[in-house]
């Protein structure tokens, strides 16, 4: 008998899924595909008129979003392998 590996949703992975953000803090994420989704609306959120704090928050919210789809490509090619 020859076992063959199931695909399984990345929300189904029984792995603990963490990213690290600009400031050094560990988050850990539950739902990989909810949390890009929510961080795809927070990255490019800004105030009118704008504040001086609006670049800064962008540039964390950028990385964020940058590190969870990393995650999922790094998560996807493990599927795949």
């Amino acid at each position: 008998m020859i076992a063959v590996p199931i695909q399984k949703n990345i929300n189904e992975l029984k792995m603990e899924m963490k990213i690290t953000d600009l400031n050094g803090l560990e988050i850990t994420v539950t739902d990989l595909n909810k949390a890009i989704e929510q961080v795809e609306n927070f990255k490019d959120m800004h105030h009118i008129p704008p504040v001086p704090a609006d670049k800064e928050r962008q540039n964390y919210w950028k990385d964020i979003y940058h590190k969870l789809l990393v995650l999922k490509i790094k998560i996807e090619n493990e599927q795949s392998s």
